[in-house]
């Protein structure tokens, strides 16, 4: 899991480099999100036929609506990381829990308790304190991470009703086919020719993103979700190391402190999701 948290990490970082003038002209969000699915369903294509996938019964509607919501959800997060402290668009991301929780309730008739609903409220508290509405330190984009952590959580309810159903790797597989066929369609209308140095890094992030996914896969695997899940947000410190390494950003304390009160929050949840399943 720490594995996976260095390598989500990465693909935002990737992505803010993109969007910047670091290595030629800005890509739009659209188009570098295309890039993550693109390649990340060429590389799922390669190792398909060893892995014999089969497609009978597949439950295509849930598979798209998940795909549908994961692809807005990524390209949200990416057009947040362009425009703002990447430790801070990952922190306000770190609310996709939180977002599950409460939309389980109209789509799942789950009950939620006040153990539940007070570990919502430390996570709101945090984000409230890093989005800072009203003051000169709020930022557009940072929206861009809450509405991102939203359709990540929508997308985590969808994937809760295919997993009783579906092997792990054709969730997957059918996902970036879908969240590929989408990307492109979009990114057309916002086209521009990367640099040779850009298409580099688009086969990168792709890469780098179905491999995330593998590890997180695994992880998931070899442990009950509410243990390893915390470990996940590490992710917030690897997002910060990369801001620091490559774009000498500093996070400001306000900042830090809201990002704790979120993981705080985020980890309580996990802890009493583990003690209602026992």
């Amino acid at each position: 899991m720490f594995v996976a948290a260095a390598l989500v990490a990465a693909t935002s970082m990737l992505a803010k480099v993109l969007g910047n003038e670091l290595a030629g002209d800005p890509l739009h969000p659209l188009q570098i999100s295309a890039g993550r699915f693109v390649f990340a369903f060429m590389a799922l294509c390669i190792v398909a036929p060893a892995i014999k996938l089969r497609f009978e019964n597949t439950p295509w509607r849930d598979h798209f609506l998940r795909s549908l919501a994961g692809w807005l959800g990524v390209s949200c997060m990416f057009a947040a990381a362009t425009q703002m402290p990447l430790a801070e668009a990952t922190a306000i991301s770190f609310l996709s829990p939180i977002a599950t929780m409460l939309l389980a309730i109209p789509l799942l008739g789950e009950r939620v308790g006040k153990v539940r609903w007070s570990a919502a409220g430390i996570s709101l508290l945090g984000a409230l304190i890093l989005i800072r509405p009203g003051t000169s330190a709020f930022q557009v984009a940072a929206l861009l991470a809450l509405l991102a952590a939203l359709l990540m959580g929508l997308e985590a309810i969808i994937i809760k009703r295919l997993s009783g159903k579906e092997r792990a790797i054709r969730i997957l597989f059918v996902n970036n086919a879908f969240g590929a066929t989408l990307a492109v369609t979009a990114a057309s209308f916002f086209w521009v020719t990367p640099s040779n140095d850009q298409w580099i890094l688009l086969v990168a992030l792709g890469l780098i993103m179905v491999t995330a996914q593998t590890f997180f896969i695994l992880a998931m695997k070899c442990a009950d979700a509410s243990y390893v899940i915390p470990f996940f947000y590490a992710t917030l410190v690897f997002a910060a190391a990369y801001d620091f390494g490559i774009f000498d950003v500093v996070p400001e304390p306000l900042s830090i402190l809201g990002a704790c009160i979120i993981i705080m929050g985020a980890v309580f949840l996990a802890f009493r999701e583990r003690q209602l399943k026992k």
